[in-house]
């Protein structure tokens, strides 16, 4: 799968990241405070997509828009936090008080 060709969209009226692949949409649920934080708390991959490297695909894409935005992250989703243990050159986004 050429994960090259799948583009994510923020979309601030659900608040969510999402990435149209197929029929499929992958998408990381956020809040994002006044304070410039932004909570990613739940990332969904259908099924059909699992182990396809979509997941982390989206998470980088978040996290890229996070930096380039200037929002600091609070990592709520169990996977993006594993991402983060995995990807530590976005530690530096962790808002005060996070760890992963």
């Amino acid at each position: 799968m050429d994960l090259a060709q799948y583009t994510t969209e923020i979309n601030l009226d659900k608040k969510q990241f999402e990435m149209k692949v197929d029929d499929h949409l992958v998408r990381i649920e956020f809040i994002k405070t006044n304070q410039g934080v932004m909570y990613l708390v739940h990332t969904e991959v259908p099924t059909a997509l699992e182990g396809k490297g979509i997941g982390q695909k989206i998470v980088k894409d978040a996290l890229e828009y996070l930096r380039e935005n200037n929002l600091k992250l609070a990592p709520l989703c169990p996977f993006v936090a594993a991402y983060l243990k995995r990807h530590p050159e976005y530690k530096d986004l962790l808002a005060p008080g996070f760890n992963v």
